[in-house]
């Protein structure tokens, strides 16, 4: 095994990378950080969904946004390099988050490979005779970020990836993205809630496949396969995935946009939800070699050489509030009606039953849907925002205002957490600790590395 560290790949979540109009010179941006949020300049194509409604453009991502991820790419470069003769490179990838993920697991096939590239340049890495043999980089999802390491792995194998962590990912999705495309308001980027906002979201692809698969039949207990949380009226579509289930202003949005091309609304509406829930079923096929050493000679189909469970570390969010459900209705015309009612916000994390406790999330990731199929309940380890240390007053300030679930990523606590994973280091004085997913026995807790519980 190699004594080098390998290298790091950040990958940050929908909305969270920088988007430039390359066409402009200079480049224009069209979405940042606080500002230029240019949604009619980064509306997809009907007609082909890789590519703007406004031509002549050419829009590209930039890198990911300071905020949550500046510090988190920060400690990474200074801890990984603490017991090495030299840097250990922490690469920050930016991608198109409006793209289907498909395109995006592409795209970072190829980065990983030019950043190994990169690393063998270096005297450090190049003179590790067992890095240059079987050079690997370690995977870093934060949100969206962990479904496209899941999707890439399950596609293209685990063979240049030595370890992998995800953070606040919505495995199985989030009630944020059926309010995001419903009202163009949610805890998923702008939340400005205006008519170019739903617009834009619901021509978007990658949004698609954040929405909710998790759980068994609820409510009406009827056997349809609704997911937990979900509760229709009598004889309306309980299948999130199907058209038919989704109120028709969603339809209408998208056949105005698609006006004049050979492709109709409903049809587009389709081959979305279709692609997301191809994609989910793609996430869910993805194996592990659980417990297995690394390097023990298992290997895929193809193969490759599987990545253990022990060396996927999986953080999840809890003790916010957090949208655990929706009531589907039927309304005058027959037609379903999504109510969003403020009750469907729910955190009771410090309840005594484990089956409440589930009703609680980071604030847009709810605890059920956190869980990777492929990993299970045992693996996660949950982390509060009372975990922010006693000096990160402002990041506790931003979580009142904006939420928990993208500042996940910034907090120090769990950046010591990745530093122990990655390195493989004790902890004796006790700086690093987590939670267990409601409902698992102490005995049966099984995090990638031995672990304080707290709580």
């Amino acid at each position: 095994m190699s004594a080098a560290v390998s290298p790091v790949i950040v990958i940050p979540g929908i909305t969270a990378s920088d988007l430039f109009d390359r066409y402009e010179l200079p480049p224009e941006a069209v979405w940042t950080t606080m500002r230029n949020k240019r949604h009619e300049r980064i509306t997809l194509h009907p007609a082909d969904q890789r590519y703007e409604l406004l031509e002549p453009a050419r829009v590209k991502p930039g890198g990911p946004f300071p905020l949550g991820y500046g510090e988190l790419v920060e400690e990474l470069r200074d801890g990984l390099a603490e017991d090495q003769a030299g840097p250990v490179p922490v690469y920050p990838f930016g991608y198109d988050w409006r793209m289907p993920l498909d395109l995006t697991e592409a795209r970072l096939d190829a980065f990983i490979r030019e950043v190994i590239d990169r690393t063998l340049l270096m005297p450090l890495y190049r003179g590790d005779p067992d890095f240059a043999a079987s050079p690997t980089v370690t995977l870093i999802g934060h949100s969206m970020g962990g479904l496209i390491v899941a999707g890439y792995l399950e596609r293209y194998s685990a063979a240049l990836v030595h370890k992998v962590v995800t953070l606040a990912t919505p495995f199985q999705g989030s009630w944020e993205a059926v309010l995001k495309l419903t009202t163009g308001t949610a805890d998923l980027g702008d939340d400005s809630g205006k008519a170019r906002e739903r617009h834009a979201a619901r021509m978007t692809p990658a949004l698609y496949h954040l929405l909710p698969s998790y759980g068994t039949p609820s409510g009406r207990g009827n056997g349809n396969g609704a997911p937990s949380g979900l509760v229709v009226d009598d004889g309306l579509e309980a299948d999130i995935f199907s058209p038919a289930a989704w109120q028709p202003s969603v339809v209408r949005t998208i056949e105005r946009k698609v006006r004049g091309w050979d492709v109709s609304g409903a049809e587009l509406f389709a081959e979305m939800l279709g692609a997301a829930r191809a994609h989910q079923d793609r996430i869910g096929g993805l194996e592990l070699a659980a417990g297995a050493p690394t390097g023990n000679g298992d290997t895929g189909g193809d193969g490759s050489p599987l990545l253990t469970a022990d060396h996927w570390l999986a953080i999840a969010g809890a003790d916010a509030k957090t949208r655990v459900g929706l009531r589907v209705r039927r309304d005058d015309d027959g037609a379903p009606r999504f109510d969003l009612r403020s009750a469907e916000r729910r955190n009771e994390w410090d309840s005594d039953d484990d089956a409440a406790r589930l009703h609680s999330g980071d604030g847009t990731v709810p605890l059920a849907a956190s869980v990777a199929p492929f990993l299970g309940e045992s693996n996660l380890v949950c982390v509060t925002p009372r975990d922010f240390g006693y000096w990160e007053l402002k990041d506790r300030a931003l979580t009142r205002l904006s939420g928990f679930h993208g500042l996940i990523s910034a907090m120090n606590m769990v950046h010591r957490l990745i530093l122990r994973f990655l390195l493989d280091k004790d902890d004796p004085y006790g700086n690093t600790w987590g939670r267990r997913f409601p409902g698992v026995a102490e005995g049966e807790w099984q995090p990638p590395l031995a672990l304080r519980e707290k709580g």
